[in-house]
């Protein structure tokens, strides 16, 4: 490892934490509950997504014996510790499980035969429309159409405009299971200009597609439903919940905003080209490398660009979107100095792997060539894990605690 190298990587790494602790729904949550003033009667809390967990120790600290009765959901491995009066349960993500099922029926038991003095408070961050759902077609074809649509590079919203009226508390149709109780939904965001209806699939608001525009997506994606299912399309969501309020905190844009401010700390120029990138993670990649071959020279610099690119699959491998955006770009790297790019996703996971991302330098392809690793073979294969593995390259975090999209940096000293 050169020291140019080294120096890179503990920008990179710097960098990463610095981001993610500015993105922690701590401060979020408290603001959004202070001050507020809940009905007399029962007060229900249900935390749901990768950031359910801190989300609902943040309420809990504050809330204490207030809470009446209350409920976590979160992602595998994302239970830190018990929360005294609060059930925590993991379950399966980007596909729902048994495990889905089971703390969903549990919520909705919860939050069932409340009155109007009553309130559910609902602590909602992405990753919630695998971990809460009670579907209404069998669980075999909810779970079939849901890898199809992952692995045909769907994005986020066609994924969710489809899966919300598959299901019994998607679409606003937990706001409306609550009522007549008060709903104060408190809502991190990890989808691209923070459409409320579409964050976790939005159980708690209003809908906003139209059946037209999900036989659209349907056909687009040659997805093959069942007469039922196909049927649920023409079913209307609610339009209104008058008894929900909610607040949104968090968003990839002060990911970018964190990210571009220590890059300033360490000395670097920090532009923020996007905080909308909706691409193909490949073609992310080498953008990026094409901007580095331009501003190389140009002194300390930082480009950074956030968001949620797609990644298609073609192979059998292991990896995910920001690791196969890193690996894109280390082929037109090759053999230049002081310049790298990192990736990561705020949660800590990206794809079905323990890994939140990716790092890559001028000396990547080099060093995977001599390991007798093809750039373009991985690729193809959708394996980026493995070789980043190999070159040291993977950036592990673990859970995060919070959930705002992904980033990307390209660093040029």
């Amino acid at each position: 490892m050169t020291l140019e190298h080294s120096a890179l990587r503990r920008d990179a790494d710097a960098i990463v934490a610095a981001s993610l602790r500015a993105v922690l729904p701590d401060a979020a949550v408290r603001k959004a509950l202070a001050g507020h003033e809940f009905a007399k009667g029962k007060l229900v809390l249900v935390a749901v997504g990768k950031a359910a967990w801190q989300m609902a120790k943040t309420a809990a600290g504050m809330l204490g014996d207030r809470i009446h009765d209350g409920i976590v959901i979160t992602k595998y491995d994302h239970v830190r510790a018990p929360i005294p009066g609060l059930v925590c349960f993991e379950a399966g993500h980007p596909v729902p499980d048994a495990n889905s099922f089971a703390a969903t029926a549990q919520a909705l038991e919860m939050t069932a035969d409340l009155c109007a003095d009553d309130t559910v408070l609902f602590l909602l961050s992405g990753g919630g429309s695998a971990l809460f759902e009670q579907p209404i077609i069998p669980d075999a074809e909810l779970a079939a159409m849901t890898e199809k649509l992952l692995a045909s590079g769907a994005d986020i919203v066609e994924i969710n405009t489809i899966r919300k009226r598959m299901s019994a508390v998607k679409g606003g149709r937990f706001g409306a299971h609550c009522a007549p109780a008060q709903v104060l939904s408190i809502v991190l965001s990890d989808i691209i200009g923070d459409p409320l209806d579409m964050i976790a699939s939005g159980p708690a608001y209003p809908d906003s597609t139209s059946t037209e525009q999900a036989k659209a997506i349907v056909k687009k994606y040659r997805l093959e439903l069942s007469d039922a299912a196909m049927a649920l399309l023409d079913e209307p969501l609610p339009q209104k919940l008058s008894n929900v309020e909610t607040h949104i905190t968090g968003s990839v844009r002060e990911l970018c905003a964190a990210a571009a401010a220590e890059c300033r700390r360490l000395g670097y120029d920090p532009h923020i080209l996007t905080d909308e990138l909706a691409i193909e993670a490949r073609e992310a990649g080498r953008f990026l490398s094409a901007i580095a071959k331009t501003h190389r020279g140009d002194g300390a610099r930082a480009y950074i660009a956030g968001g949620e690119t797609v990644v298609h699959l073609t192979g059998h491998g292991k990896g995910g979107r920001n690791q196969e955006l890193t690996l894109a770009a280390a082929a037109g790297f090759a053999g230049m100095e002081n310049v790298a790019l990192f990736s990561f996703g705020s949660d800590g996971t990206d794809g079905p792997t323990d890994a939140a991302g990716g790092y890559v330098d001028g000396h990547t392809s080099k060093a995977l060539a001599a390991r007798g690793i093809s750039i373009d073979e991985i690729l193809a294969d959708n394996d980026a894990y493995r070789a980043l593995q190999a070159v040291d390259g993977l950036i592990m975090t673990g859970p995060t605690g919070t959930n705002v999209n992904d980033v990307a940096v390209l660093l040029i000293r």
